[in-house]
């Protein structure tokens, strides 16, 4: 019996410690199971319970002009978010947060009812509150509010070169000029931070998990200092002319940099975009609205002219009497009409029908080379969005009269800033020189782009003394800065009307220019868009804004003078002065403009309708009040010997170059036998 009750107790214990066993080694497959096989999917789920991974914004790169003046900048300023698991009643969250910070309450309930279902324990409601709406938050007994410091954009300057600059989003996103062309560099990256939190949501810690990095800073080659004038001038302008829209460019001919760019009408980046503002308000019209410029394209022709042709600035041009015919098209000078005189006066006097002499010479295909070698039709590779190449049509599709049309500005488009960089090559002696914005990205300077040359020296040469010949004797006698020498072109477009299918008496009025002449420091082109009437032409709108902006430019970069400040003003604009546009008969055929092809297509040029030099012509016949003196300011020493000649005039010269002075003055009367004094400089 013993025996039988010591087995019984045994086989107890077997199976007692068979299950022992057995539940221990249940135990360990599990423990394997959840610490081995499933441990990383139960971190994770560990994680999404206990920690939230917040996102930091970098800093964003500032924005400086070229002396160091902040232009574009971040602040700190307070965010506010909530725990959507902590708030009592999502309800009454929504309604006071709505009506502190001007939210739409309907929207942030939704917000706050998605992320409380899906257990998420942070929620931003608004980034960077204004300090007021922060103490009023402040003063509230809820712990579910939470506050945080973040950076917002701010433009300390508020309009002054909000074109270039640009704007942000409210999530400081670059949505224009180069906080959206340079978004990359100035954004940085984003860093995060991973907050350990309690049951109930509430942070315990954090730890940084990766730094945020800076953008960089980016400097500008505008310098403040001219920018504002050039904003204050043409807004002046625009209002003054009650024109559309106006564009100034200040540009360094040498090395490219832009020193101004302004355009108008204004926006002030610290406000979001509709409030209150024109609707064109941010479009930049120095780069991205071109129009056809007139007048001043007649630097490009005249320039074919003197490396393509044997023309000279002495050459006399047929301007048939301000009135020519070619295909059934009739174009009539402004105000009034030229006979015969030196292709340095077409120029100065801006004829129109000089200009179309002087071009069919050239002939079409040769003219159409050098559009495109002055840049035309092509990006300047500004780094800005939005930026047009300007507007040129295939050599193919141009018209039996496009040739006529182009010759004096039309049937192209060109934007200020390629006016700008055209300008640049006449006057820093023939190189087409890339426009330059930036100075420097980060610590890196930007490199100047190495020009090309698209000019003869001597083309450029003179091409800008018959260009100081528009300020001394032409058209640009408005632009003549005191204590400088000056060469400019003046245009103004008629703007076409696509309802009626004619030219407008609406001008794009613009003036190109550069002081000093022999040693040029500066090119400044001016446009304003939508002027009306012969007052609204580029001598009259456009030539003293260019004064006002180059002087202004020439002292804040103290550029020597070359003149004596008492040279004496030159005469009146008298009307004839002011032939900047061509007026023309009958319906037109719309300027549809593409953008042109980097071929130059073969066509034969076309045959020259420009007047054969005349003899001289008799003296004038005497009256008793006598021969009136002619005007040869600006002219060259042969051009007043072949007008003097001409009409049988004494002369004496003394020096070389252009006239500068002559006695007695242009106007008076000449008694018999006296001789006209002459004297030329450099």
């Amino acid at each position: 019996m013993e025996s039988v009750a010591r087995n019984r107790a045994g086989k107890r214990l077997m199976w007692f410690g068979g299950a022992i066993l057995l539940w221990g080694s249940l135990i360990l497959i599990q423990l394997f199971r959840l610490q081995v096989v499933h441990h990383a999917d139960y971190v994770r789920a560990a994680h999404r319970q206990q920690e939230e991974t917040v996102e930091i914004a970098a800093p964003r790169g500032s924005i400086f002009d070229r002396s160091g003046q902040l232009l574009a900048g971040s602040v700190k300023r307070d965010s506010v978010s909530i725990n959507p698991l902590q708030v009592p009643d999502l309800k009454m969250a929504s309604d006071i947060l709505s009506g502190v910070l001007q939210l739409d309450r309907a929207s942030l309930y939704g917000r706050m009812q998605w992320y409380a279902a899906n257990q998420k324990g942070f929620m931003w409601v608004a980034h960077t509150i204004e300090p007021a709406q922060y103490e009023q938050l402040r003063s509230l007994p809820f712990n579910w509010i939470q506050f945080a410091q973040e950076s917002r954009r701010n433009y300390p300057r508020s309009t002054l070169a909000a074109h270039a600059i640009g704007a942000v989003d409210s999530e400081e996103t670059g949505q224009w000029g180069l906080e959206k062309s340079l978004e990359t560099d100035l954004r940085g990256l984003p860093g995060s931070v991973r907050v350990l939190t309690d049951a109930k949501r509430r942070g315990i810690d954090s730890k940084m998990e990766t730094e945020p990095r800076a953008g960089a800073d980016v400097t500008l080659t505008i310098d403040e200092r001219i920018q504002l004038p050039a904003q204050d001038a043409i807004a002046r302008a625009v209002q003054d002319a009650q024109a559309e829209s106006g564009s100034v460019v200040v540009m360094d001919p040498y090395h490219g940099d832009i020193l101004a760019i302004a355009s108008y009408p204004p926006f002030d980046p610290n406000q979001p975009p509709g409030r209150g503002e024109s609707p064109t308000a941010r479009f930049n019209h120095a780069l991205s609205v071109p129009f056809e410029p007139g007048s001043v394209f007649k630097v490009i022709t005249l320039s074919a002219a003197l490396e393509t042709t044997t023309l000279k600035p002495s050459s006399m041009i047929n301007c048939h009497n301000g009135s020519f015919t070619l295909a059934g098209r009739t174009v009539h000078e402004a105000h009034h009409g030229y006979g015969i005189m030196p292709m340095e006066m077409v120029l100065a006097k801006s004829s129109n029908i000089g200009a179309i002499q002087v071009g069919l010479t050239v002939g079409s295909t040769k003219l159409y080379e050098y559009v495109r070698r002055f840049g035309l039709g092509a990006r300047t590779g500004i780094p800005l969005p939005a930026e047009s190449p300007g507007m040129v049509r295939k050599l193919s599709k141009w018209r039996t009269t496009s040739l006529m049309s182009v010759s004096m500005g039309h049937e192209v488009g060109v934007t200020t800033l390629q006016l700008a960089q055209a300008c640049s090559a006449v006057a820093n002696g023939g190189l087409l020189v890339p426009p330059r914005l930036l100075l420097k990205k980060g610590a890196e300077a930007v490199p100047v782009a190495a020009p090309h040359r698209i000019l003869k020296p001597e083309t450029a040469i003179t091409m800008r003394q018959m260009m100081e010949g528009v300020v001394l004797n032409g058209t640009g006698k408005k632009a003549r800065l005191s204590g400088y020498s000056t060469a400019g072109k003046t245009g103004s477009a008629q703007i076409f009307d696509y309802a009626t299918g004619r030219y407008t008496h609406s001008y794009n009025a613009s003036f190109m220019g550069f002081a000093p002449v022999t040693n040029p420091a500066i090119v400044v082109v001016v446009t304003l868009n939508g002027t009306h009437g012969t007052a609204g032409f580029g001598g009259a709108v456009a030539a003293p804004v260019f004064h006002e902006v180059a002087g202004e430019a020439l002292r804040v970069l103290d550029v020597p003078r070359d003149l004596p400040d008492n040279t004496p003003d030159p005469p009146a604009t008298r009307i004839a002065d002011l032939n900047d546009a061509p007026i023309m008969d009958g319906p037109v055929e719309p300027p549809v403009l593409e953008e042109a092809e980097a071929q130059v297509p073969a066509m034969p040029a076309a045959s020259p309708v420009f007047g054969p030099q005349p003899p001289p012509a008799p003296p004038a016949p005497r009256v008793p009040s006598g021969p009136k003196a002619p005007n040869f300011m600006g002219l060259s020493m042969r051009s007043v010997v072949t007008l003097a000649q001409a009409q049988g005039l004494p002369v004496v010269l003394a020096g070389t170059g252009i006239v500068r002075r002559q006695d007695p003055p242009p106007g008076a009367v000449l008694h018999g036998g006296e001789r006209i004094r002459v004297d030329l400089a450099r």
